[in-house]
Order: structure tokens, then sequence, then C-alpha cells
């Protein structure tokens, strides 16, 4: 039997009581190999269709089958309840980490936009966190549509700052914010959550002054680059939520070149293109956001206060953006975390 705890009883992953339960418990996880034998006919659903196309590939954790194809996102693998069918997902790391990854969750209070944990269970190298469903993350949304209507990305980036600012009132920085760290809530998708608190810095007495330069090079900002004795943690996220909404919503990153110092370069410079074809009230979110001294951006709070998120959309067409930007795209290598000290 697998060692578990339940996220719900909010022990502290550093206290004697939840090591003692952790370890407590036989941690030799029963694992087998299961070989594929379709005998489903064409009326099942596409969920199930999907179940037993991955069945070549599966792990089983406690009463999970847990694939090896990343079914959903980078960091996620599906997984299946055996007894009730219903799918979650689940992150595998190191047994030696798994308390230093679940410990922001025990630092901030639940929210409808933060991913949450089912369960916890240890084997004898490896933990394996067992979170509710996801059904696809942000960045390959965007790549596969291109760019968003303005309509649709101030409905999802409005969740994403509500997330952001949640996690800024109860302490937490997120530093290595970009667009596929939030996954889709629902197969529609329409609702998104942050999934995982993965790099997070938590401070309990709110001071957000950082030194270390992590997260990745696309959506890192300025006095990251440049700083010598430290900066703001919370303005930092601020600029990477800039990048990501501009890439929602001109499909391609503002400050992007293959080599990372040109890259960098640009970032230093702080300028970039903002092309008509949006709205004023979006273009001045922009420029509210991304804005080279970090004390002239806007906190998220006052994101939310900007009457862009109070828009009346209507349907229009920019044929020429599209003539302009019809072969860019949001690169794959730009999410990719490379930039870190």
């Amino acid at each position: 039997m697998a060692s578990t705890f339940y996220c719900n009883n909010r022990f502290h992953p550093y206290s004697s009581e939840i090591k003692s339960r952790f370890f407590s418990a036989n941690t030799n996880i029963e694992r087998k190999k299961t070989e594929h034998q379709s005998t489903q006919t064409s009326t099942h659903s596409n969920s199930q269709a999907k179940y037993d196309a991955d069945l070549s590939k599966v792990s089983k954790i406690g009463k999970y089958l847990i694939f090896a194809r990343n079914v959903w996102s980078s960091s996620l693998h599906r997984a299946v309840d055996v007894d009730t069918r219903k799918e979650y997902s689940c992150r595998i790391i190191s047994k030696s980490k798994y308390r230093e990854f679940v410990a922001p969750y025990f630092e901030i209070e639940e929210h409808e936009n933060l991913n949450k944990i089912v369960e916890v269970l240890l084997g004898e190298d490896k933990a394996y966190v067992i979170f509710e469903p996801c059904f696809g993350d942000l960045h390959s949304h965007v790549r596969s549509k291109r760019r968003l209507k303005e309509q649709e990305c101030c409905r999802l980036f409005k969740q994403i700052v509500e997330t952001v600012a949640h996690c800024h009132d109860n302490g937490v920085i997120l530093r290595d914010l970009k667009l596929r760290k939030f996954s889709f809530k629902d197969r529609e998708s329409t609702q998104l959550k942050l999934e995982t608190l993965d790099d997070a810095y938590v401070s309990r007495d709110h001071e957000d002054l950082l030194t270390d330069k992590h997260g990745c090079p696309a959506y890192v900002s300025p006095e990251i680059l440049e700083s010598t004795n430290g900066y703001s943690g919370r303005a930092a996220d601020i600029w990477s939520l800039g990048v990501m909404l501009y890439t929602m919503l001109f499909g391609r990153y503002p400050f992007h070149d293959n080599e990372p110092s040109a890259l960098f370069s640009k970032i230093r410079n702080g300028q970039f293109l903002l092309p008509d074809c949006i709205s004023s009230k979006a273009r001045c979110l922009l420029r509210s956001i991304l804005r080279k001294d970090p004390t002239e951006r806007l906190s998220a709070h006052e994101l939310l206060e900007h009457p862009w998120f109070h828009t009346q959309f209507e349907t229009t067409t920019s044929s020429r953006f599209e003539r302009r930007f019809i072969d860019q795209c949001v690169p794959e290598l730009g999410e990719n975390k490379l930039f870190m000290e």
C-alpha cells in the first residue's frame, strides 16, 4: 500500500505529525505494466477511447493508473482511479523534494483557480501528487488558435490576474509565470487554473525582495536582468502577466530572438511593437503592465479595476493584422525554463 496523505487535512508538510504519517506506512508501491487489449466498440465516449488507447504504457500507483504519456500538459500525467474511472492528473517528483513542492499549498487559502491536491502517494524513490484533472494548457491553446479573439482573451486573462492577486495577497510570489503554467478545468476551454505552484516563493512577512534570477527568457523582466541588490517579486510577476497578455492577443512574444543575449537586450530596452488591431483599452492595459520601471506597473488588484475587463466587445476582424503576422505563432521553445541563477 502506498503511503498517503490528504491535502484537505491541512497538515503542514514539515510537522512531526505529518512526517510520522508519511513514513509509518509501507512505502512499497505496486507498479504494473499492463498490455492494451481493446474490446471496446465505437459507441464509447472520447474519454473512454483515450483511456483504452493509452493502456499500453501505464503504472499502477495505489488505486490509480498513471499514464506514461503526458496528455494534457508538459508537467502533469493523466491518472485514472481504477475503482471509479474518474480522471485526475499527477505530478511525479523525487521523494526527497515533495515537501518543498507541497509547502506553498499550506501557506495559501484555497481559490477556484488554483489546482487542488487530492492526495500524495509516496513510493521508494518518487512521490505522486494527485491533482484534479486538467484539459490542456493555455500555451497549446494559443498556439492552436495562433492568437485569441479579444473577448476570449479578456475572459481568460481576468481569471489569470485574479489567481495572481490571490497568491500575492497570501505572500506567494510565483516567479515563473507563463502561459503553460495555466491549464483548463473544463473540456470547453473556458475556465483556467494555475497548474502547480512550482518555483513559488513564500514570504511569511509579505516582503517580496528577491535576489535569484529565475524563470523563462521570454517572460523575464528588465530589473531581473539588471538587478544586483534584489528586485520586487510581485512587480516581476506583473511583467510576466504583460508578456502573457501580449502573446494571447497577438500570437507572438513582445520580445523575441533566437539568441538569448539579443533577447535580453531587447527586454532591457523595454521597447515593443503594439499593433493597432486591438482596442484602445487593451493597448492601454498592456502599456500599464509592460513598463520598464517596476514601480510604475499596476498591481494585480489594480489591473482588475482596468476598464478593459468591463468592455462590451463587438465582433470585428483585422485583415491588416493577419497579413502581417499570418506566419507567426508562439514558438514552443519560449516556454522552456532556460534562465536560472
